[in-house]
């Protein structure tokens, strides 16, 4: 009996869990550059005395689809997609690295580079300032140059080049801000194989029919959950009965 009501309790709370996880993927659909999480069910035994019957259900990892998105063009010079595998390195406040495929980018007001969220992107030699009254491009290999407005294209200068990573997909964890991180907090080596694609941006990877189709199925097995719940009191009870007439 233990087995069943303990099984069917933390299965009915995490497959919420999963549930909320969906939910997050289906919100970040047309979030540009979004992966989409994943996590799976494991069954745990419980150790200790009085309790070898027991088994809990636990949501065994929480991981990302990193399957590449759709690329949108989009023709602004400030719109970059990383092409097949890779990442574009940013810097937090705490000056720490983390990764994003969101390549939709600005100019803060003190003249700096950085993502549609605030955060720094990562240059070769950190920051990457722009001058003032200035026309960018950014070149297939994250080069980052500025030509001053009203002057020749021939008067070009390097301002900086965006560090492009691309670590092993199993060393990623995904952060609460939606940014990428080294399981062990190091920040990745540049990789000059990662390409960039000037003037679009990468869509979210989530896929909405099947995302739609899992909800169904989750809402399906937290019914199931809970009749086992309620199958294991109705069995109780009549145990009990039992009891009272042999009494």
């Amino acid at each position: 009996m233990d087995r069943l009501i303990y099984t069917a309790m933390t299965g009915a709370s995490h497959t919420l869990s999963q549930q909320a996880t969906v939910a997050q993927n289906l919100a970040n659909a047309a979030t540009t550059g979004y992966r989409a999480e994943t996590n799976t069910f494991r069954a745990v035994p419980v150790f200790g005395a009085g309790a070898p019957t027991r088994t809990f259900v636990v949501d065994s990892s929480i991981g990302a689809n990193f399957a590449a998105g759709a690329i949108q063009q989009t023709n602004r010079d400030l719109d970059v997609a990383v092409q097949g595998s890779g990442w574009i390195a940013v810097q937090l406040a705490n000056g720490s690295e983390a990764y994003t495929r969101n390549g939709s980018l600005q100019i803060s007001p003190n003249g700096v580079l950085q993502t549609r969220n605030g955060f720094n992107v990562q240059g070769d030699g950190g920051a990457i300032s722009i001058p003032p009254d200035s026309n960018i491009t950014i070149a297939k290999d994250g080069t980052v140059s500025v030509v001053p407005t009203g002057l020749q294209p021939s008067t070009v200068a390097v301002v900086g080049r965006i560090k492009l990573v691309n670590p092993p997909e199993g060393q990623l964890v995904k952060g609460s801000d939606g940014l990428f991180r080294l399981r062990g907090g190091e920040a990745a080596p540049a990789d000059a194989g990662v390409t960039l694609i000037d003037g679009a941006l990468e869509g979210s990877n989530v896929n909405v029919v099947h995302e739609m189709v899992n909800m169904i199925a989750l809402a399906r097995q937290f019914d199931m959950q809970m009749k086992m719940l309620q199958s294991a009191e109705n069995n109780s009870s009549k145990a009990g009965q039992i009891m009272d007439l042999r009494g």
